[in-house]
């Protein structure tokens, strides 16, 4: 972790009220884990007085992208900065997701034929955003990955086009039915694993609303699939100082900043 002043290469609107802002950060490409955040302070006042955790989106040569959505102060700010503007930021922070230890070979099912070890992303409304880095990895180290990207209209449907192209299955969900199947994301998700052709499955990789995580680790302990979800609760200092993001666990109370955000989703007693 480290406290940085991070130049913006660029801040663009991708969707209705998404944006993706780019910012330089030398030195720390290798050292940031998709699942992993930034805290951002996005002026220089102190009006907004804390900082804004944003989930790294993508990993590049040139710097890390975030992917948010404006809903407040702080991001409607964020939202006005152009290339130049500079940014204080802490991270990275927290833990990310655990991937080096997926399987990604060939399985055989019952009748003896080969069929791929499929890792399976679950994206929320906002949550997609850290699930785009994580896809990357995954598929360069020869994963197949199924993606479900779930949201309230084809408006706020992100990424889609960029899991694509690296060679993923996706899938969407749209609450009003104006994109893909209508209804939640957990509910295609269920129709997709109940009408499977074949029985083994990779780790699913899920972040989104409380209610909707809840509803991933109940399929993947149906199916028993190992499950990561990246939680989302407030995080205000980023660094375990506060305690006001703990998250009861098996092990006890966690910190979704310095413990998480990813958790393995047996861990976690939902409320």
């Amino acid at each position: 972790m480290k406290q940085f002043k991070a130049k913006v290469i660029s801040n663009k609107k991708i969707a209705k009220d998404h944006y993706i802002l780019s910012f330089k950060a030398a030195g720390l490409r290798k050292k940031v884990k998709p699942g992993q955040f930034f805290n951002v302070k996005v002026n220089n006042s102190y009006k907004p007085l804390l900082r804004k955790p944003f989930g790294a989106h993508k990993i590049t040569r040139k710097g890390i992208e975030i992917l948010y959505k404006v809903v407040g102060e702080a991001t409607e700010i964020l939202s006005t900065k152009k290339k130049g503007d500079v940014l204080d930021v802490l991270g990275p922070l927290g833990n990310g997701f655990d991937f080096k230890s997926t399987a990604h070979s060939s399985a055989k099912t019952g009748t003896g034929s080969p069929q791929p070890v499929v890792a399976t992303l679950v994206a929320g409304g906002h949550g997609v955003a850290p699930l785009a880095a994580l896809g990357k990895e995954l598929s360069d180290a020869g994963h197949k990955l199924s993606v479900f990207i779930g949201a309230r209209s084809k408006k706020e449907v992100v990424c889609e086009k960029d899991f694509r192209k690296i060679g993923a299955k996706v899938f969407v969900a749209t609450e009003d039915g104006s994109k893909g199947y209508k209804g939640l994301v957990t509910n295609l998700l269920k129709n997709k694993l109940r009408h499977t052709t074949y029985d083994i499955r990779d780790t699913i990789y899920a972040c989104g609303p409380n209610p909707m995580l809840k509803e991933v680790a109940k399929l993947a302990k149906r199916y028993k699939i190992p499950c990561q979800v990246s939680l989302e609760e407030y995080i205000a200092c980023g660094t375990g100082t506060c305690l006001g993001c703990a998250v009861k666990t098996r092990s006890g109370y966690r910190l979704v900043c310095k413990d998480g955000p990813v958790f393995d989703a047996k861990e976690i007693i939902w409320r």
